[in-house]
């Protein structure tokens, strides 16, 4: 099979794709030594191209890392929007949470640097970009006339999924198992949420 063709998955393309590649190697960088000691000189030379090749594709790293950002978080905006018209039933709640625990899953790289760097994510113009979406997502799960203790259990659910991400990758467990047992936990405080909040 070519290697190239468009059939072929997200990996594929990515690795043929020069911008995509100074993403991936960007985030590797500031994920092992910090976004402030990474220089794009550095990010070149992993790479094996020249600065000039680089600067054609981003001029700063703050670039890259917006790029990242944008790139990687689409899937949010792309589950916002299908949230907005979808009804207010426990199993589009459910859908949401499942669909935003693959999202993460498929971006944990970027939310595990996100998470260890908030000092300098806060400074960037992605703090302000991060605060939206999680705005959107509250806006699509939460029943506008929940009582204020589900509403604290439905922004719960997508905060456990969070926190399985970072908080439990030394628990001594199967990966798959983790976040079988973080998605099923969400599961469950958005069923409670929803049936305190009396609906069917």
């Amino acid at each position: 099979m070519g290697g190239m063709s468009g059939m072929d998955g997200t990996k594929q393309r990515r690795r043929g794709n020069t911008r995509q590649r100074i993403q991936d190697v960007a985030l590797e960088l500031f994920a092992e030594q910090g976004y402030e000691k990474t220089s794009l000189r550095e990010i070149a030379e992993r790479l094996d191209v020249t600065k000039a090749a680089l600067y054609y594709h981003f001029k700063t790293k703050e670039e890259i890392l917006v790029s990242i950002y944008d790139d990687l978080t689409r899937p949010i905006l792309d589950l916002i929007e299908w949230g907005k018209g979808e009804p207010h039933t426990l199993e589009t709640k459910q859908e949401i949470v499942r669909r935003y625990n693959a999202i993460l899953t498929d971006a944990a790289p970027l939310f595990r640097f996100m998470q260890e760097n908030q000092a300098t994510v806060r400074e960037l113009r992605v703090g302000e970009t991060i605060k939206e979406r999680m705005q959107g997502l509250r806006e699509i799960i939460i029943d506008p006339d929940a009582e204020l203790v589900d509403q604290v259990r439905y922004v719960s659910a997508i905060f456990t999924l969070h926190a399985g991400m970072f908080f439990l990758q030394d628990l001594d467990a199967d990966p798959e198992d983790k976040r079988d047992a973080v998605l099923e936990v969400a599961m469950d405080l958005v069923t409670q949420a929803h049936r305190g909040s009396g609906r069917l």
